[in-house]
């Protein structure tokens, strides 16, 4: 526990234009992982386009290590076929979140993160203040795959007890 700096609650918004690993769609879900964790969300069915709207937490003792994210479509009598995979870097909205921002108005935006080679990034990412607490919106372009892509929200969890930021 006191090596834990907090947790970091992902949710997982929608995919968008997800390859199509069935007949004419996909039973797509996401599977999160950060160091030895490993979180997923719901199937949903017969859909390139899924929301799922869904929170994974997951616990951060090092800020330095990429959160991956692998979608898959599920299969009921074969191994689930992957539908890409994309990674991102935690470090800027960690960084955000050690800065001292009470007092700011609200939708400020502290930094901006560009998409580059070394992101999967498929559009520009604000990390906000937002209702008192900092948030960071981001769209996913999938590797290894034809097509799609992963909206995501970030947000942080203080955890009593932790060693914090």
């Amino acid at each position: 526990m006191e090596n834990l700096l907090g947790l970091l609650r992902v949710r997982v918004k929608r995919g968008v234009n997800l390859a199509v690993r069935d007949v004419r769609s996909s039973d797509p879900y996401v599977v999160v992982k950060m160091a030895n964790q490993k979180l997923k969300t719901r199937v949903v069915k017969k859909d390139v386009n899924p929301e799922w709207n869904e929170d994974l937490t997951l616990s951060v003792a090092d800020p330095n290590l990429p959160v991956k994210l692998i979608v898959y479509d599920h299969d009921l009598f074969s191994k689930d076929d992957p539908m890409g995979d994309a990674e991102f870097d935690v470090r800027p909205f960690v960084e955000a979140l050690r800065m001292n921002l009470s007092g700011l108005p609200d939708g400020s935006i502290i930094t901006k993160v560009q998409p580059s080679r070394s992101n999967c990034l498929a559009e520009e990412s604000n990390v906000i203040w937002k209702n008192g607490q900092v948030v960071q919106d981001m769209c996913l372009r999938l590797r290894n795959v034809e097509c799609g892509e992963v909206e995501l929200q970030l947000q942080w969890i203080n955890l009593p007890g932790s060693r914090g930021l």
